[in-house]
């Protein structure tokens, strides 16, 4: 996705928070999603300091405090104890989670490091010292073969190949959602897919016979249409919405629900994020795919990131379990 500066440098915001995300942008060549997820995770910190610190009403509306006012003095001001105190907030007000908040720890840090050493604003970085809440491990939410056999099946009506199609490369390729409706047919050759993954960073994905079978099937469903395509960006898309548009994420979000719910199953616990979790499991698990290839095949920056994916399931377990020598009899 294409690197849009205007929407960053806007009013709205403090000069050195648009700053920023425009060195993120550029220089770091971060992602579009995760530009903004920092844009809104400093837009509520700065709305909070604010209430804090006594500059607006505290009957104030909070999601309409203006920031677009906020100078360097007010940055250079900013304590550890203003940033305890943020995530205080965010964890007893909005009712954000680990997660959540240990990805604010993770943007504020960013940002005060970058103000630090890159623009040269303050001389003391406040969130040195911010320590991010404790994540525990979790085994990812995953569809079983079965399972995942039933969400095929469950496919139907006038987008049927369309969507057959897209839940098809979920659960083959492990894309991210951004990554899949993202995909452009000009970037298919034979059975390989060049992706733009997280980070701007561009990777192959190989195509089984089963995921080129599926978009054999769309390609002429989804060709009638091009000849009513205005935009040229939408006219290399393989996906397209019924407005013969680019496919958003929200489309796809929704229709993953549709079937999860169809085939009957958990339409609140399946997202097509937990279908990238799947096509991990099923490749690591049926597979023995080891897991540098799994790491290289998600996109994965880090190896530890994979391991999420490389549970073991409990079958395995409950084997391990039964060939404890102490569960055998002993032969008379």
């Amino acid at each position: 996705m294409k690197y849009d500066i205007q929407k960053l440098m806007d009013n709205q915001i403090p000069v050195p928070v648009s700053n920023f995300l425009n060195y993120l942008g550029t220089i770091r060549g971060k992602s579009q999603n995760t530009i903004y997820n920092y844009k809104v995770d400093l837009t509520l910190l700065f709305r909070f300091m604010k209430l804090y610190k006594g500059l607006v009403k505290k009957d104030a509306d909070f999601d309409d405090i203006f920031i677009g006012d906020i100078d360097n003095k007010f940055i250079e001001n900013i304590t550890l104890e203003d940033l305890f105190a943020f995530l205080s907030f965010v964890e007893n007000y909005r009712h954000n989670g680990n997660y959540s908040r240990a990805r604010k720890v993770a943007t504020i840090k960013s940002f005060f490091k970058y103000l630090s050493s890159k623009a040269k604003i303050i001389t003391y970085n406040p969130a040195v010292e911010l320590e991010s809440p404790k994540i525990y491990s979790r085994n990812p939410v995953h569809l079983s073969l079965t399972e995942s056999k039933e969400l095929l099946n469950a496919v139907d009506g006038e987008n049927l190949e369309r969507d057959y199609c897209i839940l098809m490369l979920f659960l083959n390729c492990g894309l991210r959602l951004s990554e899949l409706v993202g995909i452009d047919i000009s970037k298919i050759k034979d059975d390989t897919l060049s992706i733009i993954g997280k980070g701007n960073k561009e990777r192959t994905v190989y195509l089984n016979d089963a995921c080129l079978e599926a978009i054999k099937n769309y390609m002429p469903v989804r060709n009638l249409r091009v000849q009513n395509i205005c935009l040229d960006t939408d006219k290399n898309a393989l996906f397209l919405s019924k407005r013969n548009k680019r496919i958003s994420k929200r489309t796809v979000e929704v229709l993953v629900k549709k079937y999860v719910k169809k085939a009957n199953l958990d339409s609140d616990k399946y997202t097509p994020h937990k279908l990238r979790h799947t096509a991990a499991t099923l490749m690591y698990k049926y597979g023995n795919v080891d897991i540098r290839s799994l790491q290289q095949i998600l996109g994965h920056e880090s190896v530890s990131t994979t391991q999420i994916y490389t549970h073991i399931d409990d079958d395995k377990l409950r084997e391990a379990v039964k060939s404890n020598p102490l569960n055998q009899k002993d032969e008379e």
